[in-house]
């Protein structure tokens, strides 16, 4: 008997939900033991020397923002780089560059809950192309690191891009600082995927939040925290803030081209998901994260923590003032 007669096809919505919550399960089962390694949490005895990130923005640049209209993620991101120059401008022979991707879930790619795998693997093929000589793909996901590379896809792109993707363990973090800060003091920093990088580039989706109202450019830093970060989600605009005005990146990209406008920032299903098809290229981390939230069907005004790291000075609200440059890519 032919087994095809006897089942009936799989349709591709039930199969991506299957899917995420085949994931889910390897992720949390994964999860829990990452988590138990982590015994002391933030007030136990420090394991190294207080670190913190550089700054990699490039001030001589200004602020600059690119808004591409277009459904392939290939030609939208390469249109937004041209429109500030080209990748030239922000990469250059020998950079070190970190693609800090959101890989927080362990879902497949069309979900839409992490960093496209397509987008990561171009952007890391223009860095070599304008002369990097290394690219280094990470995140601390929340989902077990292993289970969310594989899972989304980002690990088998950017590796076949590369790309040398960076999963963390125990030894990749030291305590950081943030001066002046409420919350980010004396607390692990996934600093191992920055040793000797040279620039740093923000890749993440636009998704709801059910807390914070949005996860975008700002909010995707939150993977560079370890211990029991989830203690800041009483708090999670401050947190957001200040992790902004932490992270100085060369550029982020926001990536619109489907966007999560419920039951963020997981997600798991197809309805959850709205066609934007808008790629959002800037060296103003709170001007991208502006205009973001228009995507979502919001305002600046709407999501606090935006308004929080511009009054820290992180960037502007008024993204028209950057004067983005604006094309459409068929």
């Amino acid at each position: 008997m032919n087994p095809n007669h006897s089942n009936p096809p799989v349709r591709r919505r039930d199969f991506l939900t299957r899917a995420a919550k085949a994931g889910a399960i390897v992720a949390a089962t994964g999860g829990v033991g990452y988590w138990l390694h982590d015994t002391q949490g933030p007030t136990g005895k420090p394991a190294a020397e207080t670190v913190s990130l550089p700054d990699y923005s490039l001030p001589k640049l200004g602020q600059r923002m690119s808004i591409i209209t277009g459904s392939d993620r290939v030609k939208t991101i390469n249109r937004a780089l041209q429109a500030l120059g080209g990748i030239e401008q922000f990469i250059q022979s020998g950079d070190r560059v970190v693609l800090k991707v959101n890989a927080a879930f362990a879902s497949p790619a069309a979900l839409s809950a992490t960093a496209n795998p397509k987008l990561v693997a171009e952007v890391a093929r223009l860095c070599f192309a304008a002369g990097a000589s290394s690219v280094v793909v990470a995140d601390n996901p929340i989902n077990d690191p292993q289970s969310c590379f594989t899972l989304s896809g980002i690990a088998k792109a950017a590796e076949a891009a590369g790309a040398k993707v960076i999963l963390p363990g125990a030894a990749s973090f030291k305590p950081t600082t943030l001066p002046n800060a409420r919350l980010i003091r004396d607390w692990p920093l996934f600093i191992e995927p920055f040793q000797r990088a040279t620039k740093l580039i923000g890749i993440s989706p636009v998704k709801d939040h059910h807390r914070s109202g949005a996860s975008m450019s700002m909010k995707n830093w939150y993977g560079l925290l370890g211990g029991r970060r989830n203690v800041f989600h009483q708090d999670i605009h401050t947190i957001i803030s200040e992790l902004a005005t932490m992270v100085r990146p060369t550029m982020v990209i926001l990536d619109g081209t489907t966007s999560m406008l419920t039951n963020g920032p997981t997600g798991g299903s197809l309805e959850d998901l709205q066609p934007t098809n808008t790629m959002i290229v800037s060296t103003d981390q709170v001007a991208a994260d502006a205009f973001g939230a228009t995507l979502l069907g919001k305002t600046a005004a709407d999501l606090t923590f935006i308004g929080k790291a511009a009054a820290a000075g992180v960037g502007t609200i008024d993204y028209e003032s950057l004067k983005p440059a604006r094309d459409h890519v068929g």
